[in-house]
């Protein structure tokens, strides 16, 4: 779905990686500047994630700090760090 956002469009979208859906956006501004926030977090369902894209996005197009997913998938490399 596209949402228009102070003249900015954002394209919330979800995908499924295993039993979790991953938030993105993109985000392209009135004067042609297109930014994909890329993987912004993980959740248990789709309609979570979806919200969570739009306000991310709609703070990204706000100049505001985007709020923080709730968790985040740890990687070998952080998993090595704390052993």
């Amino acid at each position: 779905m596209v949402l228009f956002h102070r003249g900015a469009l954002i394209q919330a979208s979800t995908i499924r990686d295993g039993n979790t859906f991953v938030a993105r956006a993109c985000i392209l501004k009135e004067d042609g500047e297109s930014t994909s926030l890329g993987d912004l977090g993980q959740f248990a369902n789709q309609t979570c994630a979806y919200e969570f894209a739009v306000r991310c996005a709609s703070a990204f197009v706000d100049g505001v700090p985007m709020p923080r997913s709730p968790f985040r998938r740890s990687s070998a490399s952080d998993e090595a760090a704390n052993s």
